[in-house]
């Protein structure tokens, strides 16, 4: 077998590389190298992928499970998706890439001076947040994994998540090829997240862009991500960092770590919070603005707008907690023609251009 790329520190990853590792694993990259704070981790390059599905010789039996079923077919599609992952849950790693998934790992446990440390185990498929199509959420992220051998099985269970019955569809849907969709992995270490949530540097709902629209809740941001959890909503001017917008939903329950009986490592559980936090916002003020700065700066790092997974670390000190999980590209209202007109309030437009001034000389005014 020819020499492969296994596996690559986030920090060490070049430009070059990130067709390798996927959208979410080049985004992790770019952060880290751009300063912005993000847990440490490595990329499982697509190569892990590639040759583990070559030396099963199982893709061409997946591929005519899942291209001749009907998606509209609910029973076969989840029949076939479900064959379908049960066979990329047999392949068998290269021994090389084995070891050496095994070295890092080791080396991370190393770096942030925990034996067996908790990581998240995230799908980094090489479609996701291409310009033509978001795939953000059709794949699978595992969240508290500890121990080698829990890693290995989880990089397989995200193999795996190619063949959901929403992946399917979308990929047809969108016109993606079955077996031309390569899988790379993140594993990175866990926050111990107070709060959590998503960030967009415009706001969602007008794709207004001088301001910030921070979703936070309590725990883990998969509640908020998946729409289990109602977040409080927060929007953020961007010149001035008044939070001119805040909302405190009901927040009856949150993704939070529980102990498991027999086992180091706790797990993610979805816990009934107690009265006192149901209506208390999720953030501080300073927390709201120190994600608004963190959301801004990585969108000036990109420049363009920016879907960010954000959390609030426990086991960093205040002020220093806030970390940044994921950035991509916004995909809604980056496709769409922004217009001056839009905007009746005078001072509205002066903000705008002072957040955007090269592009507020290019738009065209209406007529």
């Amino acid at each position: 077998m020819p020499d492969r790329l296994t596996a690559i520190p986030f920090e060490c990853l070049v430009t070059e590389q990130h067709p390798l590792v996927g959208g979410k694993c080049a985004s992790l990259a770019t952060m880290s190298q751009a300063g912005l704070p993000v847990p440490p981790g490595f990329a499982v390059t697509i190569d892990v992928f590639a040759d583990a599905k070559q030396g099963s010789g199982l893709m061409p039996r997946i591929k005519d499970l899942i291209t001749n079923v009907d998606t509209d077919d609910q029973t076969a599609l989840a029949s076939a998706a479900s064959r379908a992952r049960e066979l990329v849950r047999s392949w068998r790693l290269p021994e090389e890439h084995e070891n050496r998934l095994r070295q890092m790992y080791a080396d991370l446990c190393a770096l942030c001076g925990i034996q067996d440390v908790p990581v998240a185990v995230r799908s980094s498929a090489t479609v996701e947040d291409s310009p033509d199509a978001s795939f953000a959420g059709e794949h699978d992220t595992y969240l508290w994994v500890c121990g080698i051998d829990d890693v290995l099985a989880k990089v397989r269970e995200c193999w795996a998540s190619l063949f959901t019955e929403r992946a399917i569809t979308y990929r047809n849907e969108m016109g993606y090829e079955h077996d031309r969709v390569d899988m790379a992995v993140a594993v990175q270490k866990m926050v111990r997240p107070r709060a959590a949530g998503v960030a967009f540097t415009l706001d969602p709902t007008n794709g207004d862009r001088s301001g910030i629209c921070i979703d936070a809740a309590w725990g883990f941001g998969e509640g908020v991500v998946s729409g289990d959890v109602t977040p409080d909503n927060f929007l953020v001017d961007k010149v001035m960092w008044s939070i001119n917008r805040r909302t405190i939903s009901p927040k009856t329950h949150a993704h939070l770590l529980t102990e498991v009986e027999g086992s180091q490592c706790p797990r993610v559980s979805r816990v009934q919070l107690p009265d006192d936090q149901v209506n208390v916002p999720s953030l501080t003020d300073d927390e709201i603005v120190a994600i608004a700065k963190l959301a801004r700066a990585a969108e000036k790092h990109y420049g363009c707008p920016q879907d960010i997974e954000w959390a609030v670390d426990d086991d960093l000190p205040a002020g220093e907690d806030a970390v940044l999980l994921q950035a991509r590209p916004e995909t809604v209202w980056s496709k769409k023609h922004h217009r001056v007109g839009a905007k009746t309030d005078a001072m509205a437009s002066i903000v705008d251009t002072l957040v955007n001034p090269l592009y507020a000389r290019k738009r065209t005014l209406p007529a």
